[in-house]
């Protein structure tokens, strides 16, 4: 969502190893407060929340969602931010080892703070701030240059597409019962009818009849089905294509909808077996058997990995060098052949 909420990530710092924040839609490192185009307007308090401050010690691993803009990332640390600077001077190299001074997708500021104005995943990479200043030294008024050097790893993301498997039961007479399947095939149009105008629908959907043996009942026979709800029916490109920035957030939303409606129908068929019918059904669903998984893809050029990017753990990243994804899948595959040296490739 254009706007959305930051994720929530442990101030710069304090992490072991490479400290790593995350900054969704373009907004605040840190927190839900929105990126600031023009610093000198907002409070330091502000500014403490939503600045990527450097780290001498250790790279700075920032996620940027696509198409968004970067959080400031200041050529200093938090602890340089706090004093007196003499003669601040930076120069910022991008991922592509040249001067970051004058491109139209770098906002800089004298200060030295760097913004990375509509993040793709061509813009991913090592972006290093050399810094120095001096040191007056107050009895010799003696002049001593400081040099210091910072290296922020900034990442695109996407947030996962999204799909459910839903799994219930419905009993039955008899697992031979000849009706069975001619049910099955009429809840495949009931479902897919219900949720036709949101371009999902329901893919790999079966069922299976088994006799069960419930605790101080009688013996059950009921209907296994199982059903992946997907959002990519025909015509989903459409609907992306009117927002093109937010295409996963619109389209998880959209499938999220669907599985609130598709459970919703089957609480009314609880409430109308208790309250309706005088007679059950042949074959009626059984209440409290609706369960419901995610499952997670990423679009081509981008993958999960919980271990390279633990702090985006749940986020598509962008393929490093060296590795690509063709497909949906939701991992980035080893290149064989190591040509491939730009992020999100999508072939090797």
């Amino acid at each position: 969502m254009a706007g959305g909420g930051g994720r929530p990530c442990s101030p710069p710092g304090t992490l072991l190893g490479t400290v790593a924040v995350v900054v969704a839609a373009g907004l605040g490192a840190l927190s839900r407060v929105g990126a600031v185009p023009n610093e000198e307007q907002h409070s330091v308090d502000l500014i403490e929340k939503n600045y990527v401050y450097g780290n001498l010690e250790h790279e700075v691993n920032v996620y940027v969602k696509v198409f968004t803009n970067s959080p400031f990332l200041v050529c200093m640390d938090l602890a340089r931010a706090q004093e007196e600077v003499i003669d601040l001077k930076y120069l910022w190299i991008g991922p592509d080892g040249k001067n970051l001074e004058g491109r139209t997708y770098a906002n800089l500021t004298e200060t030295g703070k760097l913004m990375v104005m509509g993040f793709k995943e061509s813009m991913s990479g090592a972006y290093t701030c050399t810094l120095s200043y001096k040191i007056l030294e107050t009895t010799t008024q003696e002049e001593r240059a400081v040099f210091e050097a910072y290296k922020f790893l900034v990442y695109a993301y996407r947030e996962a597409d999204h799909a459910y498997q839903v799994s219930l039961r419905f009993a039955t007479k008899e697992c031979e019962l000849a009706a069975n399947s001619q049910f099955f095939e009429e809840l495949k149009k009931t479902l897919n009818n219900i949720i036709s105008d949101l371009r999902c629908h329901i893919v790999e959907s079966s069922y299976k009849c088994h006799s069960v043996k419930i605790p101080r009942q009688s013996l059950l026979h009921a209907l296994f089905v199982s059903f992946q709800v997907n959002p990519f029916a025909p015509g989903w490109e459409e609907v992306c294509q009117r927002v093109p920035y937010d295409c996963e957030d619109a389209t998880n939303m959209r499938v999220q909808e669907v599985l609130d409606r598709i459970e919703a129908f089957f609480n009314k068929q609880t409430y109308a077996l208790k309250h309706k019918f005088h007679t059950v059904p042949a074959i009626h669903y059984l209440d409290n058997s609706f369960s419901v998984t995610r499952i997670d893809s990423c679009r081509p050029g981008f993958g999960k990995n919980d271990l390279t990017h633990k702090s985006c753990a749940s986020c598509c990243v962008v393929c490093d060098p060296g590795t690509y994804s063709p497909n949906n899948e939701v991992s980035c595959q080893v290149c064989t052949r190591p040509r491939v040296k730009e992020y999100g490739a999508r072939s090797c």
